[in-house]
């Protein structure tokens, strides 16, 4: 039965319990009726609660250890408090978990070392795409995904087209933004051009080490259409074209690699502003009130997803984690914590409040949000997976130019 027909069928219980003894019977009567009736409801909805986190079959791992690996920080600290501590008190399971700043070399180093300390790894799509075509990653039974809570197949739940890649299961959809402190730029910038404009709003830029969403901003900054943009990036001369873009900021530009750093720049006024994952700056505005502002114009969105390397020590109690990691409810909780949207459609209607912060509603706070949606792009993962090799090179050598 739904929740929302019990709770109709206990509130109608209530009011006539209320009208029964309303007659003949005095206001204390009715109002003890009431409170009677609406303390069944708040019993049968805390036994539902209950049962609620109960109902996921957890299977007993009696201290087996499962090495999750993430990018840190509030990202990381998301998936502790909604993966990480419910396996451990469901499975008795024990997490070990560590950071690193992305990519494959690492995964690939430790599969063709035969030697893979990693169980379980979070990865950006066109990383998973390239782990799944180079053997790097397992192949996922896509069965072992619980269903969504009114019974619908895991398949038929998540994101369409998020499930497309065999060894992988997608968690949630984030975005490359950039951002700025209010406090000292209060009339501030208002589109991806005015990242790129140090004439109008003069200062120090952040940017990640990487060729991977700089091009695809640079591009629309010098007037690209969002919808044109790989098309573009798929010439020499639109290549060309977004490195001379970022030529006209290349000095200006303070490199960051680790998602920890760029609220840590804004707060130290290193730079202007930078590029940034958005759950970074909201973590920074919500649980640590800095006065920072997302400009959301211009921002690539992706996708990031868990693939077990290939030849993992632990890979069963790995999928079990997936399993869980990737149900219904885990995937809401995490968005509790940090304000990246979840690939199950069922996840979305309980996305509540920020943790801690019942006033600050986390739906406005999505990448997908449709007034932060507006001009968007959504990361070409074919692209970067045919295309990373020859642009990481080329971005290299464009940096020690």
């Amino acid at each position: 039965m739904k929740l929302s027909t019990v709770v109709y069928a206990a509130s109608a219980l209530a009011l006539s319990a209320g009208f029964a003894h309303a007659d003949g019977h005095s206001n204390a009567d009715v109002k003890k009726a009431l409170m009677d009736a609406q303390a069944a409801i708040t019993k049968a909805l805390d036994a539902m609660g209950a049962g609620a986190t109960q109902a996921y079959d957890f299977p007993s791992l009696d201290g087996k250890q499962v090495t999750v690996v993430s990018w840190g920080g509030a990202y990381t600290k998301s998936q502790v408090e909604a993966y990480h501590k419910p396996f451990i008190a469901g499975s008795g399971a024990k997490i070990i978990s560590e950071d690193y700043n992305g990519g494959l070399a690492e995964i690939k180093a430790q599969v063709e070392a035969g030697n893979v300390t990693w169980d379980i790894v979070d990865v950006e799509l066109s990383d998973a795409v390239r782990a799944c075509d180079e053997g790097l990653a397992e192949e996922i039974d896509m069965s072992i995904l619980p269903p969504a809570p009114d019974g619908t197949p895991a398949m038929d739940d998540f994101i369409a087209g998020t499930l497309d890649v065999p060894c992988a299961v997608p968690t949630i959809v984030w975005s490359t933004i950039f951002a700025y402190d209010k406090s000292k730029m209060p009339n501030g910038p208002k589109t991806i051009g005015d990242f790129f404009d140090t004439a109008a709003f003069p200062g120090k830029r952040g940017l990640r080490k990487n060729p991977k969403a700089n091009l695809e901003m640079a591009l629309i900054a010098d007037g690209v259409d969002a919808g044109q943009v790989y098309e573009v990036l798929g010439t020499d001369e639109g290549v060309d074209r977004a490195f001379a873009k970022l030529d006209s900021i290349k000095d200006d530009v303070v490199w960051w690699e680790a998602g920890a750093q760029p609220p840590q720049l804004l707060a130290d006024g290193e730079v202007a502003m930078t590029t940034a994952y958005n759950g970074r700056i909201f973590n920074a505005v919500a649980a640590e009130d800095k006065p920072f502002e997302i400009v959301w114009d211009g921002q690539v969105w992706d996708l990031d997803l868990w693939i077990i390397p290939k030849g993992a020590k632990n890979k069963e109690a790995a999928m079990d984690f997936l399993a869980y990691s990737t149900s219904t409810e885990a995937l809401a909780k995490q968005a509790s914590w940090i304000s990246y949207g979840p690939t199950r459609n069922s996840s979305a209607p309980l996305v509540g409040s920020y943790d801690g912060k019942p006033d600050l509603k986390m739906g406005p706070q999505m990448p997908t949000a449709p007034q932060n949606f507006t001009n968007a792009l959504q990361n070409d993962f074919e692209f970067w997976a045919d295309n990373a090799d020859e642009l990481n090179e080329r971005f290299n050598a464009w940096l020690a130019s």
